[in-house]
């Protein structure tokens, strides 16, 4: 197993239970606008070791989903801002280039300390 990009959550922003009627959430590092901090978990800028693909396996804590699509920005400011917005629709088109799409599966319960990773196996 190849971990392409790994991080945990430092806080929970007072809104993050908005965007779960949306099946998506949002993750952003500490310099995350203030009119979206609320909206974010937070997280470390880490790096992205390799390329993030279709295919691969998004854990978040003990769940598992599959990545169905990946918009070309994602990957960027994953890395550079520690922002994303991971999309639990199971589409395998891209509508927003900030965003992984991944498996239509229930969305797992984030808390501090959660564990997310992108590894291909």
């Amino acid at each position: 197993m190849k971990v392409i990009y790994e991080n945990r959550v430092k806080a929970l922003g007072s809104c993050v239970s908005e965007f779960q009627s949306e099946k998506m959430f949002i993750i952003f590092g500490d310099n995350a606008p203030e009119e979206l901090r609320d909206y974010c978990y937070s997280v470390d800028v880490n790096p992205v070791q390799g390329t993030i693909s279709a295919g691969q396996t998004l854990k978040i804590g003990d769940s598992s989903y599959k990545i169905t699509a990946v918009g070309h920005e994602a990957p960027v400011t994953l890395a550079g801002l520690g922002h994303c917005t991971i999309n639990f629709s199971g589409q395998t088109t891209v509508d927003l280039a900030g965003t992984i799409y991944v498996e239509d599966k229930p969305m797992p319960v984030i808390e501090v300390g959660t564990q997310i990773q992108i590894v291909e196996e």
